[in-house]
């Protein structure tokens, strides 16, 4: 396994500018953001892509789907985007499943 960027941030060895952590996930501020709101929503479990899912693993995107709708309904955020990449080809540039949640509205 890579140690990628992502796990040295969940491992608090690099700073990042965190939104919201419990158990599951970490969310933090997109460095390069593409929107006003601009956060990754990294599971806790280690898995590559959305193209290396099995039988272990298959639950990851949705809990993180889960975990963004919590995060907007709590911060009353009605609308916002939800994109995976999976694989180089895709955009993925770090190999290491994440959700990003982008939105117009900043947070308060």
């Amino acid at each position: 396994m890579e140690d990628t960027i992502f796990h040295k941030i969940l491992r608090k060895e690099i700073p990042s500018t965190i939104a919201y952590e419990d158990d599951d996930v970490l969310v933090i501020h997109d460095i390069h953001p593409r929107a006003p709101l601009h956060l990754l929503f990294l599971p806790k479990r280690f898995v590559a892509s959305v193209a290396t899912l099995d039988a272990s693993t298959k639950d990851i995107p949705g809990m993180l789907i889960n975990k963004a709708k919590e995060f907007a309904d709590e911060k009353g955020i009605r609308g916002y985007k939800l994109t995976f990449h999976v694989g180089k080809e895709g955009g993925q540039e770090i190999d290491y499943l994440h959700l990003h949640f982008m939105s117009e509205k900043r947070l308060s």
